[in-house]
């Protein structure tokens, strides 16, 4: 079993909201710093939104800002991503990936909204997202 399972995603219409999940499997979320990527077809990942282990820093692309909101809930082991207002250009495969972090890259202070320059440690399987009418 992969060690983040995503789940949530829906085909639904423009204007809808769903909600992703995030869960660990086996082990505590406290100490990752958590990001959600998606993939549309034919084109690479693209960083949608990350929260830092602490909940200290979280960040967002600028064409879901005001839309995505990024939560977690240390307890539950598991990372949301509530998409509101959602768009035919929010449709893709979302994954989630953890960092485990370096003294270099302490996860209290990483919020990675891209791959480059980061060593993601766990990914999840993904989940769709489709927003058609």
């Amino acid at each position: 079993q992969r060690p983040l399972v995503e789940s949530g995603g829906a085909l639904v219409r423009p204007g809808g909201s769903l909600r992703l999940s995030c869960a660990t499997s086996g082990f505590t979320l406290d100490y990752l710093a958590i990001s959600w990527f998606r993939q549309a077809p034919g084109k690479g990942r693209v960083g949608v939104s990350c929260v830092s282990s602490t909940s200290r820093i979280t960040d967002y692309k600028d064409s879901v800002k005001g839309r995505f909101t990024i939560s977690r809930d240390n307890a539950k082991n598991t990372v949301y991503l509530q998409m509101n207002s959602l768009k035919p250009e929010d449709t893709g495969v979302y994954y989630c990936a953890a960092i485990r972090g370096t003294t270099q890259t302490p996860v209290q202070a990483v919020c990675a909204m891209t791959e480059a320059g980061y060593e993601f440690d766990y990914w999840g399987q993904g989940t769709q997202v489709t927003v058609s009418s």
